[in-house]
């Protein structure tokens, strides 16, 4: 299992956006509360569900075990989390 991070790099706020993903919900939810990013910032309804983290908080990702990725594994990847919310996921809540 993994977790990925683009390098999208979209300007925001005054900050550069990436996209965090994984293997799958449980992971993803794990890997951003390690970071310190709140299960309410979860992109659920996105059309690829994800956390957004800041170009730094993508630094901290990746020495922390997060695989930087293309766009190709990251549309894979957030089709794979779109599917397991569509299943139910019943082990998971959306928010804290």
């Amino acid at each position: 299992m993994a977790v990925y991070v683009d390098n999208a790099r979209i300007a925001w706020r005054g900050h550069q956006w990436c996209h965090l993903v994984a293997d799958s919900l449980e992971e993803l939810h794990s890997f951003a509360k390690t970071l310190g990013l709140k299960r309410s910032w979860f992109q659920a309804h996105a059309s690829l569900p994800h956390y957004d983290v800041t170009v730094e908080v993508r630094g901290i990702a990746i020495s922390h075990g997060a695989v930087a990725a293309d766009r190709r594994t990251l549309i894979s990847r957030g089709r794979q989390l779109r599917s397991e919310l569509l299943a139910g996921a019943p082990q998971l809540r959306l928010f804290d």
